[in-house]
């Protein structure tokens, strides 16, 4: 490579990792649980994978464990297991993780309209739930499998309700893709974070109308309660 050539390399990866950066600063503004965590040495590392849900409970939990483990997330919403497959290496990164507690469900039983990812009325003409069961099933079982070569302690975390009235969902997606989880969980021994039922026994209070969502009180609780699950599972050190 000639010198005119690697000066021309350099700015370019220059730009290109400068324009990354600028990305991640503008969605780490835009939310909180977007912005990079600076790992504190001697604490476990823990990784969260979760649409938004997640996102509404990433900071809870990270204040719950503050100094207890350092926890991160992908600075996006992980979205369907379709995404998942495709993007899952990237979010792994390249350092090595103690507990890994993720979930895929929503954006999977979720309607949309061809190969859209937009969410539609479910009585919209021609729409379709995003991710079929065996679909879910089939993506599970490759992410799962790659999950498990990161030899970190990993936790699914089924999918919390939907109520009555939400766009694009019914009430009874939930239990159908989260038993199939559940069928590819056991297979590979992974415990289970029932947040659904912990989610269940107070939807009044957390959980908005007619809304998948959560209130800030509710992320609040479900992080509390994620923390809790992840602590158990955390390795022994001198810091807890």
């Amino acid at each position: 490579m000639n010198e005119r050539m690697l000066r021309f390399c350099i700015v370019f990866l220059s730009l290109l990792f400068g324009f990354a950066g600028s990305a991640i600063a503008q969605r780490a503004r835009s939310n909180p649980a977007y912005a990079p965590v600076e790992d504190v040495d001697g604490l476990p590392r823990v990784l969260l994978l979760g649409d938004s849900i997640s996102i509404g409970y990433t900071i809870p939990v990270r204040e719950a464990l503050a100094g207890i483990a350092n926890v991160h997330r992908p600075p996006e919403n992980c979205s369907s297991t379709r995404i998942g497959v495709e993007r899952l290496e990237d979010w792994l990164g390249d350092k090595s993780w103690d507990v890994i507690h993720f979930n895929f469900g929503l954006h999977d039983l979720k309607h949309v309209l061809g190969d859209s990812q937009q969410l539609v009325a479910i009585d919209t003409e021609e729409s379709h739930q995003q991710v079929s069961t065996e679909e879910y099933r089939e993506n599970l079982v490759r992410l799962v499998e790659r999950l498990k070569k990161t030899n970190a302690k990993l936790i699914w975390c089924n999918t919390t309700p939907v109520p009555q009235g939400a766009k694009g969902r019914l009430p009874e997606y939930v239990g159908q893709y989260n038993s199939v989880a559940e069928e590819v969980m056991a297979a590979n021994m992974i415990p289970v974070n029932d947040l659904n039922a912990f989610a269940s026994q107070r939807l009044a209070e957390i959980q908005r109308k007619a809304n998948v969502h959560f209130s800030p009180a509710g992320s609040k609780a479900l992080g509390k309660h994620v923390a809790s699950v992840i602590k158990n599972a955390l390795p022994e050190s001198p810091q807890r």
